[in-house]
């Protein structure tokens, strides 16, 4: 490995590390049922809050509530997935080593 490849490999880490820190303090939200459920993610695919507003909860219908829930996750975990890839894509564009760009 030469002396510039692993320059710009050390500079790739540190941009990875800050990166991360920045993906982990945005955030994303995904709303189902026109608002009756919302999910808050981080842009590391960690879930912050999970708001169900009382009127959507019906003890008769069980599995509505459940898909609700399991939509506005998936949502903001895409959401999320998207945001670190493009907060990544622009990060490793500005190098040049192989395989990365």
């Amino acid at each position: 490995m030469s002396l510039s490849m692993f320059k710009q490999a050390m500079e790739l880490k540190s941009k990875m590390t800050k990166a991360q820190k920045e993906l982990g303090k945005m955030r994303v939200e995904a709303e189902t049922g026109k608002g009756a459920v919302k999910v808050t993610a981080t842009g590391t695919q960690k879930l912050v809050s999970i708001e169900i507003a009382p009127e959507a909860i019906n003890p008769a219908k069980p599995k509505q509530l459940e898909g609700l829930v399991l939509k506005a996750v998936n949502e903001a975990l895409d959401k999320s997935n998207k945001l670190s890839r493009e907060h990544l894509k622009s990060l490793t564009s500005t190098l040049n080593i192989p395989g990365l760009t």
